[in-house]
Order: C-alpha cells, then structure tokens, then sequence
C-alpha cells in the first residue's frame, strides 16, 4: 500500500507554488506583491528556504487562499493554525447568528438564505421556505443543500421555468468556487448535482410585459404563477475564523413588478 506524506512533511513551498500557479502569478510578480524577492520565493518553493509565519501569511493573503487553507499552509511550515473554527451554534458567535436571522427576517417577504462552504442552508427566511413548498421530503432532511433543492428532479427543477440557463450559472458558481477553495467534498457535490438528469421545465412563459432584465433571472412557477428574481451573494469582509469566512448569506429580489406585488401580498 502506498502513503502519503503529511502535509507538514510535504511542506509549505509546494503548496505555495500550487496556489501561485493556480492564481497565474509568476514568482517575480509575488515577489513585487508581497516586498520579498523572486530568489527567495522560488527557494521557499523548493524547500530551500523556511518562510517566516509573517512571510507565509503575507504570500497567503496576495494569493488570496482561503482562510482554511491558510491554516494548511502554516501547519505545512511548521506554525501552529492562526484562525479557529468555531461551530456556529458557539455561544462565541451568538452575535452573528442573531445578526444574520435579523437581516435575512428583515428582507421578508423577498427570500433569503445563509449557507456554508457546501451550500448547505443554515439559515433561510419565509420567503425560501414558501418557494421550496412542494419538493421532495427527503430534499428537506437536514442538512438542506441548496445546489440539491435546485437541481434535483424531485427539487425545484422541474418548476424552473429557464432551467438550462440556471443550471448552468449555478454550476459556474460551483466550479469557481473549487477553483478557489480547491475543496474534494465540494467537487463531489459538484459531480453529483451536474449528473442529475435535466427534467422537462414547465413551458416557459413570457412577462405580459417585456421586462428589461439587468442580470440573468431565476424565472420558476409558484401555485400557477412565474415570479422572476436576480440574485446577490455576500460575503463577510476580512473574516478571521474559518466558519464565517465559509458563510454566504444570498438574497433574491424580485426582478419585475409582478413579482414584488404577489411576494408583498402572500407574507405580509
């Protein structure tokens, strides 16, 4: 059977070249960024040279690795991780969660949802649960996963009246997203939803009116009628732990008139 060195044996330098190379920075170019030298980053590639846990940081943050990783990167050179992961049930973090489910509270009646790394739903507001109403039961054991209530044929799929065009921004979404955080359990999901079979969406339908669009809308049929919406991801700024640097609270705002009407006369 073949092992596998750890990653502190491997050492920080190759995943550093690997981040560089993803980023498609040359080593003169990092070098200029983080005020060092192009000598001295390839030694600290090749293992020549130990980086500081200051010099590791900085390389991290030009080539923007993800907070989790650069507890790797540290592990990887020796140091000990610099950001916590705390669970989000954390009497630590009983200021975001109450934040959280105000903004998303106060967002009503449009929908709007919290999740994680995995697009799992840790948080979702009334709005979301009236749109999932009517999928599949075993769609709604926890964990919820977004990209499953979406894509599944028993999710919302077959209701997503532009299904092909949605289909394709979410797995855009998910691709980036590994190309960022280069996360295995992420590219599972992403293999899994991509393979689900594509169901015939609803006959699509046009606006009585032509709506200008501004981004591309998620257009899915709701007791009878198609509500549109554009959707907004964000993010927390310079997040120093590793569960809320994965959060990504998404709002969806209606994207024509006689969506905002039936949304502000179903939840009042």
């Amino acid at each position: 059977m073949t092992t596998h060195p750890s990653t502190a044996e491997k050492g920080a330098g190759p995943l550093l070249r690997a981040w560089r190379e993803q980023r498609r920075i040359s080593q003169l170019e990092l070098a200029l960024r983080a005020d060092s030298s192009a000598r001295h980053i390839s030694f600290v590639e090749t293992g020549r040279s130990r980086p500081s846990e200051e010099m590791v940081l900085r390389l991290a943050e030009h080539l923007d690795v993800p907070v989790r990783e650069r507890n790797a990167l540290l592990l990887a050179a020796g140091y000990a991780p610099r950001y916590p992961e705390t669970p989000l049930d954390d009497p630590a973090l009983g200021a975001l969660r109450e934040g959280i489910e105000r903004l998303i509270g106060g967002y009503e009646p449009y929908p709007a949802l919290v999740v994680d790394a995995l697009y799992n739903v840790v948080a979702a507001n009334r709005g979301v649960m009236t749109l999932v109403d009517g999928v599949g039961e075993a769609l709604l054991e926890p964990p919820l996963n977004a990209m499953r209530l979406a894509l599944h044929p028993q999710g919302l799929a077959p209701r997503i009246r532009n299904l092909r065009a949605w289909r394709g921004h979410l797995l855009e979404q998910m691709e980036r997203q590994i190309a960022l955080h280069r996360s295995e359990p992420l590219r599972a999901l992403y293999e899994e939803v991509a393979a689900y079979p594509v169901p015939d969406a609803a006959p699509a339908d046009e606006p009585s009116e032509p709506v200008p669009y501004f981004a591309l809308p998620l257009r899915i049929e709701h007791e009878g009628r198609t509500l549109s919406f554009v959707s907004s991801i964000s993010t927390f700024n310079t997040p120093m732990d590793v569960t809320v640097a994965e959060l990504a609270i998404e709002t969806l705002l209606p994207a024509d008139p006689a969506t905002a009407k039936y949304l502000q006369a179903s939840l009042p």
